[in-house]
């Protein structure tokens, strides 16, 4: 049940799931639908996490609605039912505009390998043979994935030598999507580029909102109690012991043998447990994680009864004159996404007449976080007019952009570090060794578990959900245990 701000949790429950992102809310909802008594704690005033989703004037905006793959739909059909997989529809116009190129794709290998052939003049068997080398690469370990080059970089190298345009178009997406670099493991930027490549890129039709609130029902239903606008700062550990024991909320101990933790991997180990409770030879490994980059974002509403053309779902926009992952993380914005809200794509509500446009950009929390209060607001209004500036230059329809908008925001790292409460307002959780230390928590502390974002496989919706189910399935058998 959704607990009111006046009623308490019970005493105890078998599982205490803190933070209420997608990974938060799968492991519980898998959890509770296997009969575990469970309750999830959110520190918002509403479920999502990053996954989310804000009012201004008439609009909504959807925060991180801006296409995952396919394989989204096998999994949300698993683990949350068909009705919710059946908001899944394709995003079929991606465009890639920058110095070097101006295409269109739908963003599947057959595209891509037409456009690599025609645009880029690359040998069929070039394609074929690096399509090939990804399209085997599993997390697991499949076939070809101890034959991968150290880094992305060195993989392009192998099959794209002296061709920045190519590496531009076949990366520039994925370090958007998930801040993933040329210098990160080709492992990592094979998975999720081969998971796109299959089927092309999916949304939620009805947005975020719709989605979450779907997702609230169907953990009612399974008997998960939740209790929104609750902070979890400290994860108990039996006394004497390496067990934890539940968690503390104003003052209160709720009692539970397994604890899952949706939150920041660092935060979770450093804030919420504490170094003491951790081996030193533990605590060695945690400090050469990385926390993953952040993002800015601009909001923009258009006015009821105005229209935008209909010219792309998702389009990657750079000035920069080359592809590089100091120029995407650059306070001087060269490279963003403008993800395009046409009315087909909230068909059911009360605003389905509505446009929207949301600009994001990676970016750096050191940026930002180093600005005194005027500088913070005239570089947030600077970000906006810039990215307004950009949109006239982007496309002739734009051209009279600023008559058609009746609101304007925009977020920054600070933004996401206030609302998801990420160190450093990280998007992504941690880079790839970060997952390693994730799934070693319960070995280091009985009962202690995580799910949140931790390397570009397990970050994304796609990955938050299926690190979830992982997740479901080792506290399972350390219930059967108890």
């Amino acid at each position: 049940m959704l607990l009111s701000s006046e009623q308490c949790p019970q005493a105890h429950y078998q599982v205490v799931v803190i933070g209420g992102g997608l990974g938060g809310m799968t492991v519980a909802n898998i959890l509770a639908s296997r009969g575990q008594q469970v309750l999830l704690l959110e520190a918002h005033d509403k479920l999502g996490g990053l996954a989310t989703w804000f009012h201004r004037r008439s609009h909504i905006f959807d925060v991180a609605l801006h296409g995952f793959p396919y394989g989204m739909l096998k999994s949300l059909r698993r683990y949350w039912g068909k009705s919710i997989a059946d908001l899944i529809v394709p995003l079929k116009n991606v465009r890639f505009i920058n110095p070097q190129f101006d295409l269109t794709t739908s963003y599947t290998r057959e595209d891509f390998g037409k456009l690599l052939l025609e645009h880029f003049k690359i040998p069929p068997q070039t394609t074929h043979s690096f399509f090939e080398r990804v399209m085997g690469i599993t997390a697991d370990g499949g076939p070809n994935t101890n034959e991968v080059p150290f880094s992305a970089g060195q993989l392009f190298d192998e099959y794209f030598p002296g061709r920045p345009d190519v590496v531009r178009f076949l990366m520039e997406p994925i370090t958007y999507a998930n801040g993933h670099t040329l210098e990160d493991p080709a492992l990592t930027y094979a998975i999720v580029f081969a998971n796109f490549m299959r089927h092309g890129i999916y949304t939620i039709e009805g947005g975020t909102d719709l989605l979450v609130s779907m997702m609230q029902d169907e953990l009612i239903k399974n008997k998960v109690d939740i209790k929104l606008n609750t902070a979890v700062n400290t994860i108990r550990i039996t006394p004497g012991s390496n067990k934890v024991c539940g968690v503390e909320i104003d003052g209160r101990l709720i009692n539970a043998p397994i604890v899952i933790s949706n939150a920041n991997l660092l935060a979770t180990i450093h804030s919420m447990v504490g170094d003491t409770f951790f081996r030193k030879e533990f605590l060695q490994k945690v400090s050469a994680v990385e926390l993953n980059t952040s993002s800015c974002q601009v909001y923009l509403g258009i006015k009821d009864g105005e229209t935008i053309p209909e010219v792309g779902d998702l389009i990657f926009y750079s000035d920069a004159h080359h592809f590089d992952t100091e120029l995407l993380l650059n306070k001087k914005i060269s490279s963003r996404t403008f993800s395009l809200y046409y009315p087909r794509q909230r068909p059911h509500s009360n605003r389905s007449n509505r446009y929207t446009i949301v600009a994001s950009s990676n970016s750096r929390y050191s940026d930002w976080q180093q600005l005194s209060p005027a500088e913070y607001r005239a570089a947030k209004q600077a970000m906006i007019e810039d990215t307004l500036q950009c949109l006239e230059r982007l496309l002739p329809e734009f051209v009279n952009i600023r008559d058609k908008i009746d609101c304007c925001t925009a977020a920054t790292p600070l933004t996401f570090e206030r609302y998801t409460r990420h160190w450093q307002g990280a998007s992504f959780g941690t880079k790839y060794p970060g997952l390693a230390i994730s799934q070693q928590l319960s070995t280091e502390i009985a009962g202690l578990y995580h799910c949140g974002s931790v390397g570009i496989i397990m970050s994304g919706w796609l990955g938050a959900i299926n690190y979830a189910a992982i997740t479901a399935n080792a506290v399972e058998g350390r219930l059967l245990l108890l």
